[in-house]
């Protein structure tokens, strides 16, 4: 029998029999019974990777048994709290020696997240990764794809999508306390980005650091001191991370795609901002529009602003004295408006023809947990890939357009085509660099 194949009733029946008896040997299943504790390999050890292997490792039913990571210094650093992991500093040896696990996390730089998630589903690995999902359209779509046609527990590192305050914005939108929605107007106050060009210097690598391996499927260059790629700075860098839009973006705008169930935009334009020569820019103004849904009046603008940026006059005012916070959205409907501050309780705002639609508190769950149960057979993901997928896609297509300020893109989502404006199609797919490609991107 193919050891990957789900439990029958009676093989899962006699296998919690032999539990009780004789220490558990963990099979290859890619949804497990829930006696059994995944294996689990970490991409990354340090930062973000961190604070997710933390998280992870927090439920009983998960130990953490491999970690790859460029920095060998993040890795000692690891091996404190972790002294039996094995560790290693390229991530395909990792895949190709640890032949044991059952789930892996991906929580390196944006643009090392298609290649390393791909190769472990391909190897029928459930995966949590960081978002964004990706760092370009077409490997967003082709990791959906693997994931359905592999039947996968995947989960996007979007932790406010299973949050109480989500839940409930969720819940409100959906159950018409603002009637239709027809505008929604989100933000966020980060300045991952970056005016000025690439410093004309090459500076010695760290001793710690595998600096190729750092760049993976990049393009070759110099490596550059004083914290301008590495450790956090690469946010900021046009070939390794997404700037403001793509690291707030799938947080913030979670909430919207979820409340509203959209899709694919019709078109998106950046009306302000657009991007430096080397760098993600700053102070960036984009609009959709969307195709109605149940939830919303026949089209939709959904307008993102970042940095120092924010909504216009007109629409805080519809908040009355109340200043909006640093990050958020508002929700304009035809009986309402909703107020959500970013991770804060959401305040309704009815109009003279509003109905008072209570809003119900929704309890939270644990992003992390809930994904590790998922693959032990007990119960689902909530932002698997077939819903993060699409959503990181929106979000990437708000990026391109920064790179493109002031002219509108007309998307047809099926052929993954900007229709009006050819030159942006370049940016829909990246290219590996040579020695790094990965069969499927």
């Amino acid at each position: 029998m193919n050891s990957r194949l789900k439990l029958t009733r009676r093989s899962a029946i006699k296998t919690m029999g032999i539990a009780l008896t004789a220490p558990m040997v963990f099979k290859r299943f890619t949804q497990a019974a829930p006696s059994e504790t995944l294996m689990h390999a970490s991409f990354g050890a340090g930062g973000m990777a961190r604070a997710d292997i933390n998280s992870l490792t927090a439920s009983k039913n998960l130990k953490l048994v491999a970690v790859a990571d460029v920095d060998k210094s993040r890795l000692e650093e690891l091996k404190k709290s972790f002294p039996d992991v094995k560790v290693y500093t390229d991530w395909r040896e990792l895949l190709d020696k640890e032949k044991g696990l059952n789930s892996v996390n991906i929580s390196t730089p944006d643009h090392m997240h298609a290649p390393i998630t791909m190769r472990a589903m391909q190897q029928g690995l459930n995966v949590y990764t960081q978002k964004p999902l990706t760092q370009s359209i077409y490997e967003s779509r082709q990791l959906t794809k693997v994931a359905a046609e592999k039947k996968l527990v995947t989960q996007m590192g979007i932790q406010i999508h299973s949050h109480e305050v989500h839940k409930t914005v969720v819940n409100a939108i959906q159950t018409g306390v603002v009637g239709k929605v027809k505008e929604i107007y989100s933000w966020s106050g980060k300045q991952w980005g970056d005016k000025g060009p690439r410093p004309e210097k090459t500076d010695a690598v760290p001793e710690t650091l595998d600096w190729n391996g750092w760049l993976g499927v990049a393009a070759e260059r110099p490596y550059i001191g004083g914290g301008y790629y590495h450790p956090g700075n690469w946010r900021k860098r046009l070939d390794f991370g997404t700037g403001t839009f793509g690291d707030m973006g799938c947080h913030i705008l979670d909430p919207v795609f979820s409340s509203v169930a959209f899709t694919y935009p019709n078109s998106v334009i950046c009306l302000q901002g657009g991007t430096g020569p080397d760098s993600w820019g700053l102070d960036n103004q984009v609009r959709y529009t969307f195709p109605g849904t149940k939830f919303t009046t026949d089209t939709v603008t959904l307008n993102w602003f970042d940095g120092s940026l924010r909504p216009g006059k007109e629409v805080q005012a519809l908040l009355g004295d109340r200043k909006i916070t640093d990050q958020g959205s508002i929700y304009i409907g035809t009986t309402g408006v909703l107020y959500s501050p970013y991770i804060g309780a959401p305040v309704l705002y009815p109009t003279e023809k509003g109905k008072d639609i209570p809003i119900v508190k929704i309890p939270g769950d644990n992003h992390y947990l809930q994904w590790v149960e998922a693959c032990r057979g007990n119960g689902a993901a909530s932002a698997p890939f077939s819903y993060s997928g699409p959503m990181t896609e929106s979000v990437l297509l708000g990026t391109m357009s920064t790179r493109f300020p002031k002219q509108e893109l007309t998307w047809n989502a099926e052929k993954m085509e900007i229709t009006n404006f050819k030159d942006a199609n370049q940016f829909v797919r990246k290219t590996y660099r040579k020695g790094y490609e990965v069969e499927g991107l």
